[in-house]
């Protein structure tokens, strides 16, 4: 399961707070996997990612409760913790900076800190893509677009996010930590 933590609504499209539902689009357009809502709290679409299958989900419950949606989808389709890759933005890396973890804390993201209460752990892989800190207060810095300068970094930290997705779907965690972290 790759799960992209955002905020839904239009408003909140391609905000500096949604790089994880970019990164979900990107990945269900570069593999033609449907997303769609599903009566459930989140939406996703299942199909092959580097050979193997896989959920890409978008949950619909707002970042701070992003467990109440991963949580009972993980549940259903009985996909362990570790296997559950969380892709999310993080306030304190560069803008455009990518770092793959096996694991960790939540680093004061609520997204995460949902994820946590809702999994009973913090043993889940993740990927966290830098959006720096503006000069502006952080709520408006995260709900705020990227600014048309920054942008073609952005999308070139979503490409290697994707790279990194299938290197670990396909080679797994410790490939995909070396490959990808210290790049950007």
């Amino acid at each position: 399961m790759v799960v992209g933590l955002g905020n839904p609504g239009p408003q909140y499209a391609h905000t500096r707070h949604n790089v994880g539902f970019d990164l979900i689009e990107l990945l269900a357009e570069r593999h033609k996997v449907r997303v769609r809502e599903s009566g459930s709290r989140a939406l996703f679409g299942i199909g092959m990612v580097a050979g193997e299958p896989v959920v890409l989900v978008k949950p619909l419950t707002f970042m701070n409760r992003s467990g109440e949606a991963v949580g009972p989808l993980a549940k259903r389709w009985g996909i362990a913790p570790e296997r559950i890759m969380v892709v999310a933005d993080d306030l304190d890396l560069p803008l455009a900076a990518v770092r793959v973890r096996s694991k960790g804390g939540s680093g004061g993201h609520n997204g995460h800190k949902s994820l946590v209460q809702a999994l009973g752990t913090q043993e889940y892989p993740r990927i966290r893509i830098g959006i720096g800190r503006g000069e502006q207060d952080t709520v408006e810095h995260v709900l705020d677009k990227f600014h048309p300068d920054e942008r073609r970094d952005v999308q070139q930290a979503l490409a290697r996010t994707a790279d990194a997705v299938e290197c670990w779907l396909r080679d797994g965690m410790e490939a995909a930590m070396n490959r990808f972290n210290g790049s950007g």
